[in-house]
């Protein structure tokens, strides 16, 4: 039996500043661009300075990408394209600066954290920082059987509730939020088909290193064979995320909701971060007003998962990368529609003129003086000339 009870989030999540979001509005209107002239970079600029409670939006000054990272053991049914149990090897290379996320990373000057939290490798292999909130080594496999025990879900869900306290209290004002696991997608499309209520093919895509299609069909059977676990625990979104989740993805569910407690905004990377948003959504049916989806990487899953929570993404570049790279990609059409938002100039009232007005009134006013002089001398002259 969990001690961590689930419905408090629901009390604790509060919606973004509705006022200060009209006030934004409001703003918006008066600037000297006509509204909807920069398509959604508007509604991005309101979202964000409702998030803050700021009229004018502040700039976004300290972002961060975190990464929550597994490996899953439904991986052995060759469902991925890369082998089981080598998510390892990708954190690795994200801490060594070879992968995409690195490099945009490095571009905008964005720190990256990788939370290690069922990673099947030796632990000593990390540095602690990564490492040091793992739950367990590997998780099971979720077509016949737990993801993980309910303690360590429990264990896990309350970790990223850590990481996103420590991030809060850090200072963090964006985070950018990614998965790096090996057979994740498979699990976030357990998830999926289970609270949208829809069949494993509707949700399953060919994942980031895209699979063939005799890789698809495993990967559809092991999402239905799972399915058949996940709904008799519906009702329990813990013992959810433990018969078919994981520990990545029990931490990255906790991690989001304890972010829109914090008042947090989260920009959401690809399929799996999605399906914890989804689980989160029915944990707390406010907490999706403080998450933004950055992209559509054409997995199913995403999409049906996004629609279910009204949340459009940003971009859509095909993405199918994972690990923050879309959501990175995401971040400076977030900052330039802050900067937008903050720094376009508002129109003048009707009261107040323009230096330009003043300039056109002076020079109305000295041509006046000059045809009322010129009109004086005419008439002294031609009383000149009677005389």
């Amino acid at each position: 039996m969990s001690s961590l009870n689930l419905d408090d989030f629901s009390d604790l999540i509060e919606r973004p500043d509705g006022g200060v979001r009209r006030d934004a509005e409001a703003r918006r209107e008066r600037q000297i661009v006509p509204p909807g002239a920069l398509g959604r970079l508007d509604e991005l600029g309101e979202w964000l300075a409702a998030a803050q409670s700021a009229v004018p939006v502040r700039p976004i000054e300290q972002p961060r990408v975190v990464l929550f990272a597994g490996d899953h053991g439904i991986a052995e049914l060759e469902v991925s394209a890369r082998p089981a149990g080598s998510a390892g090897e990708l954190v690795r290379e994200i801490l060594e600066g070879g992968r995409p996320v690195s490099v945009l990373a490095r571009r905008l000057g964005v720190p990256v954290r990788v939370v290690d939290m069922a990673l099947d490798c030796d632990p000593e292999s990390l540095p602690e920082a990564v490492v040091r909130h793992r739950v367990r080594r590997g998780s099971g496999r979720i077509d016949i059987e737990d993801a993980v025990t309910l303690e360590e879900a429990e264990a896990a869900f309350r970790a990223g509730m850590a990481v996103a306290d420590e991030e809060a209290d850090s200072g963090t004002d964006l985070v950018v939020l990614g998965d790096v696991s090996v057979g994740g997608t498979t699990a976030a499309g357990v998830l999926v088909a289970a609270l949208c209520g829809t069949d494993a093919s509707v949700v399953t895509g060919r994942g980031g290193l895209a699979i063939d299609d005799l890789a698809w069909m495993r990967k559809c059977a092991a999402i239905r064979d799972a399915l058949r676990r996940a709904r008799p625990v519906l009702g329990d979104q813990l013992q959810l995320l433990a018969t078919v989740g994981g520990a990545d993805l029990a931490a990255i569910t906790g991690f989001l909701l304890q972010c829109a407690v914090r008042k947090v905004p989260v920009v959401l990377d690809g399929v799996v971060v999605a399906a914890c948003a989804l689980v989160g959504q029915r944990i707390a049916f406010r907490a999706p007003d403080w998450w933004l989806a950055a992209h559509d990487s054409g997995e199913p899953g995403q999409a049906k998962a996004l629609d279910r929570m009204a949340l459009e993404p940003v971009l859509d570049q095909g993405v199918r990368v994972g690990e923050g790279a879309g959501g990175l990609l995401a971040l400076p059409t977030v900052q330039a529609a802050a900067a937008l938002a903050a720094e376009l100039p508002e129109k003048p009232k009707e009261s107040e003129p323009t230096e330009a007005a003043e300039a056109v009134e002076a020079a109305e006013a000295a041509e006046a003086a000059e045809a009322a002089e010129g009109s004086s001398d005419a008439l002294g002259a031609a009383g000149a000339s009677e005389a």
